[in-house]
């Protein structure tokens, strides 16, 4: 199998029903009616640092994300007028706002690195969400009742180390661009509210201009939090940030016999689903440090990421990876890696070294139950069969050797007709070996036909969860391009197509095409 040691038959039964955070409301408030608090304000002052962003000079709208927006009651267009420009930039905080910047530590790329903390983002504080939020997605987490605001690129914290404490306008674009396509995808991610934008220069790799992106989420509250004080040895702050986040977003796991091993028993369980969801939509992340993982089971800090094309299962995302690491395949693995160091943070509350292992126990057949319900769905496939895994396995190898596609493979794969897959020639084109993609479809097709499939309900169900649309690098590249001009233009219209990833779009048929030559020489790292 793609990911053997994670592909065990699974049981998960007796965990809860999870809900998700993502809400719509058609009561809108104004910018200046926005009240703020902050709750993660009340831990104590050792977890956090207050201050003040730093401003950026005559600062402008570069985008808005109107279903951000919605989740916090704000109409788009309120976003545009200059009192929230200077607000989303930091400029003009308001006196109800407790602006700060939270210590944690972390694991990058599997060594300790001690202290890290937001070195360049700035939480203003906590706002009430959209009344009468409604589930969507597969976020399993409450549905929060206020939803914390942050600043990316807002200037120098205490934690800034080596850094100017500033975001630039290209990778404030794709981290927009990216949340807000996760989030359609149906994906636990954190959001994006709005860029703001400064002529003000920041030398990355070259001189380029700043910006400020809004990030959402109920909290920002990751596994190098927990870390931080484990290895400062530092136990009672440790137990007063588990039970902050018990009691705000667990409620529930508080009355567990271990409400701590309960905790990470469950954030283990959202670390594997997520998992599941990346490798199923071939997003890749590119630096899954602890830092990077988020409590509540997010995508968190969107850097060097990618969406599959040629399909690699080796391939690495980021040009700073020299390892490997943080390649496709490994993601699986490294999220459980990932909860070990969790749980090893959390040990003195758990107790004992066997709860914490009894609660990591999890991952493996949380994550194999999830990316095996969400690749049959991707195949439109009804029910379960013990051959399901060869037939997947047998798949991506042919994938593999014939450099296929990832998200075309997936999406035109529902236009194969049960009774002649080999006609299918929209599918079969996309391979260079057609024998083996005809060997590999007569086995799906007599699985299809063993659960008695129809083709065109199945079409309709599998492009209800193939997207035809996602982030590709050279999409972002040109929008970041025209940008950096000052036509913002294209970001927000790739923005709307990627908010209907599943729709066809026919007039942007052309967002779905296969990456360019010029393409070829795109690169991201740690500093895009």
């Amino acid at each position: 199998m793609l990911f053997p040691s994670l592909t065990t038959q699974p049981s998960c039964e007796g965990i809860p029903p999870l809900t998700s955070p993502l809400s719509t409301s058609t009561h809108i408030i104004d910018i200046d009616t926005l009240t703020f608090g902050n709750d993660f304000a009340s831990l104590p002052p050792a977890h956090y640092t207050r201050l003040q962003p730093t401003p950026l000079p005559s600062p402008y709208l570069v985008a808005v994300s109107p279903h951000a927006a919605a989740l916090i009651g704000i109409d788009a267009a309120a976003l545009q007028s200059q009192a929230a420009i200077d607000l989303f930039t930091g400029n003009d905080i308001p006196d109800d706002a407790q602006p700060l910047s939270a210590v944690y530590s972390g694991h990058q790329f599997g060594v300790w690195a001690g202290q890290l903390g937001d070195g360049r983002a700035i939480l203003l504080g906590d706002v009430p969400a959209a009344e009468n939020p409604a589930a969507s997605g597969d976020n399993n987490i409450n549905v929060p009742h206020r939803m914390e605001l942050q600043l990316k690129g807002a200037g120098l914290t205490p934690y800034s180390r080596m850094g100017d404490g500033r975001a630039v306008l290209r990778s404030s674009i794709r981290e927009f661009l990216c949340s807000e396509a996760m989030a359609a995808l149906g994906i636990p991610t954190t959001r994006a509210l709005c860029i703001t934008g400064s002529d003000q220069m920041v030398l990355r790799e070259r001189p380029e201009t700043a910006a400020v992106v809004t990030r959402m989420a109920p909290t920002f509250v990751r596994f190098g939090s927990f870390e931080h004080w484990f290895y400062n040895q530092k136990h009672d702050e440790l137990k007063t940030l588990a039970d902050y986040v018990l009691a705000r977003f667990y409620p529930a796991l508080q009355q567990a016999e271990n409400p701590y091993k309960a905790l990470l028993t469950e954030v283990t369980i959202r670390t594997a689903r997520l998992m599941a969801h990346w490798q199923a939509v071939g997003f890749m992340h590119g630096v899954m440090n602890t830092d990077n993982m988020s409590i509540l089971g997010l995508t968190l800090d969107y850097g060097p990421f990618g969406f599959m094309e040629a399909f690699d299962p080796h391939h690495i995302c980021n040009h700073t990876d020299q390892q490997g690491r943080y390649s496709y395949a490994r993601q699986p693995q490294i999220g459980e890696w990932n909860c070990f160091a969790l749980g090893q943070a959390l040990l003195p509350l758990i107790g004992t070294v066997e709860d914490v292992q009894a609660a990591l126990r999890i991952y493996k057949p949380a994550f194999a139950e999830h990316f095996m319900d969400l690749m049959r769905a991707k195949l439109g496939l009804q029910t379960a069969h013990n051959d399901d895994a060869a037939l997947f396995d047998h798949m991506f190898n042919i994938m593999q050797d014939s450099h296929v596609d990832f998200t075309r493979f997936f999406r035109k794969l529902g236009e194969l007709k049960m009774t002649a897959p080999g006609e299918a020639d929209s599918v079969r084109d996309l391979f260079l070996d057609r024998t083996a993609f005809d060997e590999w479809a007569l086995q799906y097709a007599a699985r299809l036909q063993a659960e008695a499939s129809d083709d065109a309900a199945r079409k309709l169900a599998m492009d209800a969860v193939n997207p035809k649309y996602v982030l590709r690098n050279y999409l972002a590249q040109t929008a970041i391009e025209k940008a950096e001009q000052k036509d913002f233009t294209e970001v927000a219209r790739l923005l709307a197509v990627l908010e209907k990833p599943f729709d066809e779009q026919p007039e942007n048929d052309h967002y779905a095409d296969l990456p360019p030559d010029w393409a070829n020489d795109l690169e991201v790292s740690c500093s895009s």
